[in-house]
């Protein structure tokens, strides 16, 4: 045998072997989850909650915390997190939607947490609809904000194109999770051997509802020109708003973070009457003659 055929066959062997293996790991690689006891008590210092855990009609459990404002609530976050640990350590966000008197629901993806069940991205999916139900079941879907942060902003696009929620909300959102990955491995064969490809582009173009999308112009892990990308694809009904600055994890250490949050929740969207801007003005560098 040739000795560049032997060469080439040997290439393709392990080129196969690392993609049997990047298929059958890649749940060990994109999630980080911590598994908590279910007699595990949550507790956060002044604020006020309460547990629910949802059966799926598969049987698994999706477990979730709802963070109750001290004031009237004017409506509902569901807030769905990153790929990492459980909504213990996440809890500590929902301060900042409950300061602006808003109900935050956090849940655990399933293998997260105290949820249970197989995980895949039409289980996640299907959950996540589940969820959004109940909440439809005690106010009405203008009341409801979805966010999404990193993993998370993938599967609450789908939630939003799927429904009819007052916003959407992404947090350092990626264009899709195959894109994300083809940086690390940019020789494979991803579209195919991605379970969770999380086509967030394409879910973006059902959404109805005003976007806003939040990233850090430093973000190493997922690109800020990956917002800049995707604001594009509905521009009329997104806004990007930029942390300058900001990471992938810290967006939470900026001023300008909290600011964002702030004018997002509080800020009523008004129509713009364009005829008296400049938009449609035409400039001439010659005067216009007029006849006599």
């Amino acid at each position: 045998m040739p000795y560049w055929l032997n060469t080439l066959i040997i290439v393709l062997v392990i080129y196969i072997a690392i993609s049997i293996a990047l298929y059958y790991l890649q749940d060990y690689m994109l999630f980080k989850p911590e598994k908590l006891s279910k007699d595990f008590e949550f507790y956060y210092e002044n604020q006020d909650i309460k547990e629910y855990n949802l059966e799926t009609r598969d049987g698994a459990v999706i477990n979730g915390l709802l963070f109750k404002p001290k004031g009237e609530s004017k409506g509902v976050v569901l807030y769905l997190k990153g790929n990492s640990k459980s909504i213990k350590g996440w809890g500590k966000f929902a301060v900042d939607f409950t300061r602006h008197n808003y109900n935050v629901l956090m849940v655990d993806y399933r293998g997260f947490g105290k949820s249970t069940g197989k995980r895949s991205q039409k289980a996640i999916k299907r959950d996540l609809q589940e969820v959004y139900n109940k909440i439809k079941e005690r106010t009405t879907e203008d009341r409801i904000i979805l966010y999404g942060r990193s993993l998370g902003s993938g599967f609450a696009a789908k939630l939003a194109s799927m429904n009819n929620p007052k916003m959407l909300v992404l947090d350092a959102p990626y264009y899709s999770l195959t894109k994300v990955t083809a940086r690390y491995a940019p020789f494979m064969p991803l579209s195919i051997l991605l379970k969770y490809p999380l086509p967030t582009y394409k879910w973006l173009k059902y959404v109805k509802c005003p976007i806003h999308i939040i990233h850090g112009t430093n973000d190493k892990l997922i690109p800020y020109k990956t917002s800049v990308k995707l604001s594009n694809i509905s521009p009329k009904l997104t806004k990007l708003h930029s942390v300058i600055g900001g990471g992938h994890k810290n967006l939470n250490n900026f001023e300008s973070y909290h600011k964002m949050i702030h004018d997002i929740l509080n800020t009523k969207l008004q129509d713009i009457d364009l005829s008296t801007t400049s938009i449609h003005v035409k400039h001439s560098s010659k005067p216009t003659k007029t006849k006599a």
